[in-house]
């Protein structure tokens, strides 16, 4: 993303609320070269660390933009190498997140928090809420929610000593899982892509009977994008690490099975990233052997060359955080009077969305990733 920066929105912070017996402070002070040596760093307006020593918390918050809104992003649990690696982590998926919510038009900015741990040892439920008390610090400027190594029953546990988080269950005033509705927006993401490669209208309601789709990734999100590319009669190609997920979706969805690494050679109409970011660099792009790329898995570039690279071999690129904007859409609605219905519906307009893109991306010479960071640059500057 090119020519990118944090504009402030009335929901910038530049201080927060001390917590007894917690650290928390500006990131820029951890680090030799501050936040400048950081190449994902494009003037985040707030970018925190907190460290509780009774629970073992380790967190990095990385506001990008509230220009928008109060800023919506999940809390990630992994068990990062290095600070370094996780700030980096969180710098970037705020960026995308303020991007996401631009170009899918929801009043909210981008941010992210990171944990450092394991969440397959290291979860407890003082740790998160912990992580709450760090939330609430913020006075509303952050909203949390689930993410990569956290769950709804985490989120609950973080609601016990903050209000400020999303995407809780129906029964608890929230909107649900929201990757059921990630899943038909990627899943709109490919029909418009289809559509537009044919010259054909985009319909999110028809049939694909003579489309195959390599699916890489089975998680929550890659199976749901299965099963509506199944229903509306798609061949599908799938991979995961997971074994008894491949053969799950051989049993119930009639896939085709190949290994993880032989995912990136499958002849296909479209492969669909579904699992972790970065799968498309020089390597992997030189081998695909699909017209169309449009998947749900965040930062699926590798590096700035590789739009550019698609772009060269006729591969349409459907903008990642473009594609997988209906979980964020689908939290957008959270509150009294929720429906499921007008949540789809908003999610439905990706496909709209990305059609335009590709006209613009087409008319103007440049690529699909270029013209989405435009369009969500604009809708981000400041409103006089």
């Amino acid at each position: 993303m090119d020519d990118r920066e944090a504009i402030r929105g009335e929901e910038a912070l530049d201080e927060w609320q001390p917590v007894e017996g917690m650290r928390i402070v500006p990131a820029e002070t951890l680090f030799e070269g501050g936040l400048a040596s950081f190449p994902d760093y494009w003037e985040h307006e707030q970018v925190l660390y907190c460290e509780d020593e009774a629970s073992g918390l380790k967190s990095y918050l990385s506001i990008h933009s509230t220009v928008l809104g109060p800023c919506l992003g999940g809390c990630r649990m992994f068990p990062y190498a290095s600070d370094r690696e996780a700030l980096t982590d969180a710098l970037r998926l705020s960026l995308a997140m303020s991007y996401k919510h631009a170009v899918v038009d929801i009043a909210h900015g981008g941010a992210k928090a990171v944990i450092i741990g394991d969440p397959r040892t290291d979860k407890t439920p003082e740790l998160f809420r912990a992580f709450g008390r760090f939330v609430d610090a913020l006075g509303g400027a952050y909203i949390t929610g689930e993410d990569l190594g956290t769950s709804i029953e985490d989120v609950r546990i973080i609601g016990e000593t903050t209000s400020y988080i999303a995407g809780l269950p129906l029964e608890d005033g929230g909107s649900g899982d929201p990757s059921s509705v990630t899943a038909y927006g990627v899943f709109c993401a490919i029909q418009a892509s289809i559509a537009y490669t044919r010259g054909n209208p985009y319909n999110p309601k028809a049939g694909l009977p003579d489309i195959a789709v390599a699916v890489q990734g089975l998680g929550h999100v890659g199976w749901s994008v299965a099963e509506h590319l199944h229903a509306a009669g798609a061949r599908l190609i799938v991979c995961d690490i997971d074994a008894a997920k491949v053969a799950r979706a051989q049993e119930e969805l009639g896939a085709e099975a190949v290994g993880v690494d032989e995912i990136y050679d499958v002849e296909a109409d479209v492969f669909a990233p579904c699992a972790l970011g970065g799968v498309l660099n020089a390597d992997t792009v030189a081998r695909l052997r699909t017209p169309i790329v449009a998947g749900s898995a965040d930062n699926q570039l590798a590096d700035e060359r590789v739009p550019r690279m698609l772009q060269v071999m006729g591969i349409l690129y459907a903008p990642d955080y473009v594609a997988n904007g209906g979980g964020v859409i689908n939290v957008s609605y959270e509150g009294e009077g929720y429906s499921v219905e007008k949540a789809l519906q908003h999610t439905e307009h990706i496909g709209r969305t990305l059609i335009e893109i590709f006209h613009t991306a087409e008319r103007e010479g440049m690529t699909t990733a270029a013209v989405a960071d435009r369009m969500a640059g604009e809708r981000l500057a400041p409103r006089h």
